[in-house]
């Protein structure tokens, strides 16, 4: 059994969509930064799809894949590390307690 495009490319609207909507609806940082993860993934998916069905001789889009992950891991690192700063202060993280960050 053979899987195509369009099972990817739906796969990763789906998980994009899933993370959409956990971003805009949820006040906890930690869920925002998961949903965030999502649509990161989702993004990855579709880098891996185009590359093997669209060119499937280079290996473009698996090292656009890679440096994707590797950014998204440090972003939520550093996400972690403020929602950790914010939660050692006031002992809950919602995205309402970031502004105190401002300065």
């Amino acid at each position: 059994m053979r899987v195509g495009v369009q099972a990817f490319l739906l796969l990763a609207a789906m998980l994009f969509a899933l993370g959409l909507y956990g971003a805009v609806s949820k006040k906890a940082t930690v869920q925002i930064l998961m949903s965030l993860e999502l649509m990161a993934i989702a993004v990855n998916i579709n880098l891996v799809a185009m590359s093997r069905f669209v060119t499937p001789r280079t290996m473009d889009g698996w090292f656009f894949a890679v440096f994707s992950m590797v950014d998204s891991a440090a972003e939520i690192g550093l996400g972690l590390a403020l929602v950790l700063a914010v939660f050692k202060r006031s002992n809950h993280s919602e995205v309402s307690d970031l502004s105190e960050l401002k300065g």
